[in-house]
């Protein structure tokens, strides 16, 4: 293995024996001067292929055993997603995760206002964050309080979404708390955030945003329908047009008059649920 450029003392930039770069973490691997051929690999704990070279800089100054951490939950998460992750998530992750021990540090905490949002609409992501708290604790032997796990799991699925034409998780909830601002609103009702019922309300609304944000809104004829049930449930209807106009105006989706029939049912069905 050829190291070719020091980050620290325990990281270097280094090119394996098919020439292809990589980050390598080792004791000692960037105290020699560069470029140099390592021999004893036994020395080497990590390495990490296809990382951006602006998050170089940040590695330099990364406490060692947040970015162990942050390698750590990377793994789990591509285990248990069945997916690859972006390669630059073990250094955006440990940069988070070292911020939010220096305030945790200084007694400040912030607050998780997303947390029933992100807890829904990306359940186990957010069950990853949960559990990348105590991946945290045994590697750095600090804790960090419960609503990091909502930023860890966003992270998370940054990594899964970029590159591809998804909407960001962060537009996908700013959509739903949108969306249930207006509802509550419109209809005059609190809906449980905490409440199975909000769950799948919260899924299907992020199945409307993928497939906006995509193009694919739904175009299946089903305008006899919707003429129907907005004589039956007038209140329902214009809900529906108003959360379709809100998230038109916000957002430039259009909304089809199948895509307005969906959100009528799934706005009936919270609220017929909520007030049952």
């Amino acid at each position: 293995m050829k190291l070719l450029r020091k980050i620290n003392n325990n990281a270097a930039v280094a090119q394996d024996n098919r020439g292809r770069e990589m980050v390598v973490l080792g004791r000692g691997v960037g105290f020699h001067p560069m470029p140099y051929e390592l021999t004893d690999l036994s020395v080497v704990y990590r390495t990490f292929y296809d990382v951006d070279p602006q998050y170089y800089e940040i590695l330099s100054n990364l406490p060692e055993d947040a970015l162990l951490a942050a390698a750590d939950i990377t793994e789990q998460s591509e285990i248990t997603l069945r997916t690859e992750l972006n390669p630059n998530l073990p250094f955006t992750l440990a940069d988070h995760i070292a911020f939010a021990q220096q305030r945790e540090k200084q007694g400040i905490r912030m607050a998780a206002p997303l947390h029933y949002d992100v807890q829904h609409l990306y359940p186990r992501e957010y069950e990853l964050g949960l559990r990348a708290l105590e991946t945290v604790r045994l590697r750095t032997s600090s804790s960090l309080p419960r609503a990091e796990a909502v930023s860890i799991a966003l992270h998370i699925v940054n990594a899964e979404l970029e590159g591809s034409d998804l909407s960001s998780p962060l537009t996908a909830v700013e959509v739903l708390d949108e969306v249930t601002t207006s509802v509550e609103q419109e209809l005059g009702i609190v809906l449980n955030r905490e409440s199975y019922n909000y769950a799948r309300f919260a899924m299907h609304i992020q199945f409307l945003v993928r497939r906006l944000s995509a193009g694919a809104a739904m175009e299946q004829g089903s305008g006899k329908i919707l003429d129907e049930l907005s004589r039956e449930y007038p209140a329902v209807y214009h809900c529906a047009c108003a959360v379709a106009q809100g998230i038109e105006q916000r957002h430039g989706w259009h909304c089809s008059r199948d895509e307005v029939l969906y959100l009528m049912l799934h706005i009936y069905r919270v609220q017929n649920r909520e007030n049952g």
